[in-house]
């Protein structure tokens, strides 16, 4: 058959975000490939139209063999290990996959005339500016993954001044919803708190709970960062992406609580080091992209109650791959 519309490649397909966002690219009518390497991802998060291959952004032989086979005409590029706390004890890991990978990428899309790079960054690239995040703000970032998607963004920005290619970057901030990884320790809060509901286990909160961050559905996310290449205006430029509304964790864990149905008891242990408001200003997405009604919160974490508890208890995989045990929250210890 043939398609009109270009060959697509999303790095990450089979992990949250991105197998949403290969889904929307489906239905924009692209032919998708998924590129993964099921660290974080799974197989089955995979739409079933998608050509998927189980490989690494760091296998440079690989890349250059899918780009000449599929002649890729964009890449999405949502690879990536992304734990900001835990990135602090895993610095080579975190910027082998995080920053080598994605100049991997770079050179291959810049060697094959690649019309759109769309990389997803991160707020954290903002580290200690003050909430709400704007574009505008000069970045400050506080941990080595915030560091790492930071150079990605620059580089992306020398590669298009010396070699003309195309991207657009997004921040997208603690985006939730069905297909995350509830079944990891380190990141995505919304998560961990519906997996150890269902284990009916406590609520851990590092510090009062009282930091604040914009919980962002999926779906306020990758409709937008999918049809982000039919909008050339928006080549070049960098989007926040994501909720408006900020709420405390103490918040987030009484609505979780309320979505699954259920009580448990929440623990406070030490505060990490980390920002305690990060929450982002979406002005120029909107600008860029018009208006579009919001998912709340509520209604968001209800639609992912709902397939949590059909996909049920995530056992946590362990990470095997830390660097540096010096000041490391003891939490994060291996469970024996």
């Amino acid at each position: 058959m043939h398609n009109s519309k270009g060959q697509v490649l999303i790095t990450g397909g089979a992990g949250f975000i991105g197998s949403h966002v290969a889904r929307e690219l489906l239905l924009l009518g692209y032919p998708v490939v998924v590129l993964d390497d099921l660290s974080g991802g799974f197989k089955e998060n995979v739409p079933a139209q998608v050509t998927f291959i189980e490989g690494s952004v760091n296998d440079v032989q690989l890349l250059e063999k899918l780009f000449t086979q599929y002649r890729f005409e964009y890449v999405f590029h949502l690879a990536a290990y992304a734990a900001e706390g835990l990135s602090h004890f895993i610095k080579r890991f975190n910027y082998t996959n995080n920053v080598i990978g994605s100049v991997n990428l770079i050179n291959e899309s810049v060697k094959n005339n690649i019309k759109c790079f769309v990389f997803t960054s991160s707020i954290a690239v903002y580290g200690e500016n003050q909430a709400p995040l704007n574009e505008e703000m000069v970045p400050m970032p506080q941990d080595s993954y915030g560091i790492a998607k930071l150079a990605v963004e620059m580089e992306l920005k020398i590669s298009c001044k010396m070699f003309g290619l195309n991207y657009i970057v997004f921040r997208p901030h603690n985006v939730y919803g069905e297909n995350q990884n509830i079944g990891d320790k380190f990141r995505n809060v919304v998560g961990i708190f519906m997996n150890n509901i269902m284990k009916n286990s406590s609520l851990v909160i590092y510090g009062d709970g009282e930091q604040t961050r914009g919980f962002s559905h999926i779906s306020d996310v990758a409709p937008l960062i999918a049809r982000s290449i039919e909008f050339p205006q928006c080549y070049g430029e960098i989007f926040n992406i994501g909720a408006d509304e900020p709420y405390t964790v103490n918040e987030l864990a009484q609505a979780v609580m309320k979505a699954m149905n259920a009580k448990v008891e929440i623990v406070h242990v030490d505060a990490r080091n980390e920002v305690k408001h990060a929450y982002a200003d979406h002005d120029k997405v909107r600008k860029f992209f018009g208006r579009r009604e919001h998912v709340s919160l509520q209604e968001g974490l209800s639609q992912m109650a709902q397939w949590a508890q059909k996909a049920g208890i995530r056992k946590i995989k362990e990470f095997d791959s830390i660097e540096i045990y010096k000041s490391l929250p003891s939490v994060w210890l291996k469970e024996q």
